[in-house]
């Protein structure tokens, strides 16, 4: 159901690369909604992606853009104001990859230079997208920024590595910057801390399957899907929600105020090996030991 939130708001929006994306899905909200917007990936992810047939269905275009570079972000806020006809009145920052992560690296044993970039799109990104947009003066007063974060921000997470890091990189930005972009033109920045979603990034997550199951058991309203996670991010958007700002905002079905749920434990009772002092226990896996 549309309620008209988005009518007459103007948008880009990052990262939609398939059907998958919580991207992707929070374009087909906005368009609900009555917003108009522009799309925005990397030249690779739009000839590896479907980002093309989304703008085409959303009746906009999609702008190419690395947004590590400050040069192809102007392009981009200017394009975007020329073919939209104006200032821009939310942004989307759904942008995160680790190329550890993707080469199997060990926290502990971390490639700098990979961590590197896993900070500058992950994270840095976000910094430099807010930092064009004010020099260009391109969101309007009460605009509204959000990106996309995960708990491992504040919580220790398996096979998250460096990702980690630049969530909370992620989130610090938000604050700082929201206070500056609050203070001069009552603009406000938050992020979402979403609940695990089997988006294409996702899905390299080591465990990832595991981690939704457990999630699940978890979170006392179930894992928040990425439809309902573009439900959210609309009303952030909207002029429903002006006075929140520089937030970490959980989606996350309860999870991550949650110790220990009976689903939880229940399913970790079943999973023990003998109880008394016999020593019927699955050995340690001594390559794994510290994991």
């Amino acid at each position: 159901m549309a309620y008209n939130l988005l009518k007459g708001k103007k948008g880009i929006i990052f990262g939609a690369l398939n059907a998958d994306s919580i991207a992707w899905k929070v374009a087909q909200r906005a368009f609900e909604e009555g917003a108009i917007f522009t799309l925005s990936n990397t030249g690779v992810a739009m000839r590896m992606g479907d980002t093309a047939q989304l703008a085409e269905a959303c009746n906009t275009v999609a702008i190419e853009a690395d947004a590590t570079s400050v040069e192809d972000l102007e392009n981009l806020f200017k394009q975007s104001m020329e073919v939209l006809g104006g200032k821009i009145d939310f942004v989307l920052h759904s942008i995160g990859m680790s190329p550890n992560v993707r080469k199997g690296r060990h926290y502990s044993d971390l490639d700098y230079n990979y961590l590197t970039k896993t900070l500058d799109i992950s994270a840095v990104s976000f910094h430099k997208v807010l930092q064009v947009a004010r020099k260009l003066d391109a969101i309007n007063q009460w605009g509204s920024v959000v990106a996309l974060s995960y708990v491992a921000a504040q919580r220790t997470f398996y096979g998250y590595n460096d990702m980690a890091d630049a969530k909370a990189l992620l989130e610090s930005i938000a604050r700082s910057f929201g206070y500056i972009y609050g203070r001069e033109r009552n603009v406000r920045i938050n992020t979402i801390s979403q609940s695990p979603t089997m988006t294409t990034a996702g899905s390299g997550v080591k465990g990832i399957g595991q981690l939704l199951d457990f999630s699940e058991r978890m979170s006392p309203l179930g894992n928040a899907t990425g439809d309902e996670c573009a439900d959210y991010c609309v009303t952030l958007f909207s002029d429903l929600t002006r006075k929140v700002t520089m937030q970490n905002l959980f989606h996350d079905g309860g999870f991550s105020s949650m110790g220990m749920s009976m689903r939880a434990l229940l399913q970790y009772e079943k999973g023990l090996g003998c109880d008394c002092e016999c020593g019927d226990e699955e050995p340690i896996d001594e390559d794994h030991k510290y994991d």
